[in-house]
């Protein structure tokens, strides 16, 4: 039998489900396809460099950077990760070094990174007033039907 997780061992009938948050979600999907580029990035180096930089090199720093890019989506949630994927697209950038084609996709997912937290922020904020607001409502009638 698996193993259950502290959330599946402390759960009872009626807790209601803790949400995710929306802005972990969004800047995971960005890591997750900045992962998949960072790859096909290392092959094109790879092919187009091949003469110039060793393969070690070549492979292990774009290997390296993609798994580090999928492992910062399990630190997300807490408080210095969304700094170091901050670090993560300054460095994702900075592959243009190498490859100039990385300074515009390195850029837009820069982009795209702030739009995700930026609006993941928002959309937590107004869910939280939500659960906020029916919480108090379900306080105040206790015997209306509930979903």
């Amino acid at each position: 039998m698996a193993k259950l997780t502290k959330a599946q061992r402390e759960w009872r009938p009626g807790m209601p489900k803790k949400r995710r948050s929306t802005k972990v979600m969004f800047a995971s999907t960005v890591l997750l396809l900045e992962a998949f580029v960072a790859l096909f990035g290392t092959l094109a180096v790879f092919g187009l460099r091949r003469g110039e930089l060793p393969p070690f090199l070549i492979f292990g720093a774009g290997i390296g950077l993609c798994v580090v890019l999928v492992l910062t989506c399990a630190v997300l949630s807490k408080p210095w990760g969304v700094g170091l994927g901050w670090i993560l697209q300054l460095l994702l950038i900075l592959t243009g070094i190498v490859e100039p084609t990385m300074y515009l996709v390195g850029g837009l997912f820069a982009i795209t990174w702030w739009y995700g937290i930026r609006t993941g922020i928002r959309i937590d904020r107004e869910a939280g007033q939500r659960e906020r607001e029916q919480a108090a409502w379900e306080a105040a009638n206790p015997d209306a039907p509930s979903n």
